[in-house]
């Protein structure tokens, strides 16, 4: 975060939930501006039960809550899959991330896949590299930053959906599809934000 900035008036936490790769991201949010803390994964894939890896969710989310006292939680909803235990593997790291928050008096707001690519890009079937891609750009972030693995890059959607969701006037605009977005939102684009 830049120096010279006033004092964040709020830091939103965001989640990606997954049983191999958890995303988070940190946004500090100054005005109508919102600028990346910080965002990376959590590898799970090493633990060899689920119940191990639940307790890593726990343990990994508490330290970042701690580390960067976030003033509230924006995490994806899982969707719906074929594999029903798929789904309640997520579930469960859904679950324990959301508990670590409660246990911090984080209060939660949960998105919907769709929901966070329409507010992102407009298009609520935008790929992952999409979202990425309009994400780099709002919140300027570089090349060397953004080869962070795509889990880190869902996570700060689901923050930034989160921001535009608190009521900021560049969020009230309709668009229906990724060029409307971009042609609607082109000084955004230019100043970060």
């Amino acid at each position: 975060m830049n120096n010279k900035q006033s004092k964040p008036e709020k830091i939103i936490m965001g989640i990606d939930p997954g049983t191999n790769l958890m995303g988070y991201a940190l946004l500090s949010v100054c005005g109508n501006k919102a600028e990346m803390i910080a965002f990376g994964v959590i590898k799970l894939g090493r633990y060899p039960t689920h119940y191990l890896k639940l307790g890593k969710i726990y343990e990994r989310v508490s330290g970042i809550i701690k580390e960067y006292h976030p003033d509230e939680l924006a995490i994806e909803a899982p969707f719906f899959g074929k594999n029903v235990q798929s789904m309640l593997k997520l579930g469960r790291a859904q679950g324990v991330a959301i508990c670590a928050a409660i246990q911090h008096e984080i209060p939660i707001t949960e998105y919907e896949p769709r929901k966070i690519k329409v507010a992102i890009t407009g298009n609520g079937a935008a790929s992952k590299e999409q979202v990425a891609t309009m994400l780099q750009k709002m919140l300027k972030i570089s090349d060397e930053i953004m080869t962070i693995q795509l889990d880190a890059t869902d996570a700060l959607a689901v923050s930034y959906c989160h921001f535009l969701q608190m009521g900021r006037p560049e969020s009230s605009a309709k668009q229906t599809s990724w060029k409307e977005f971009i042609k609607q939102n082109q000084d955004r684009i230019k100043k970060g934000i």
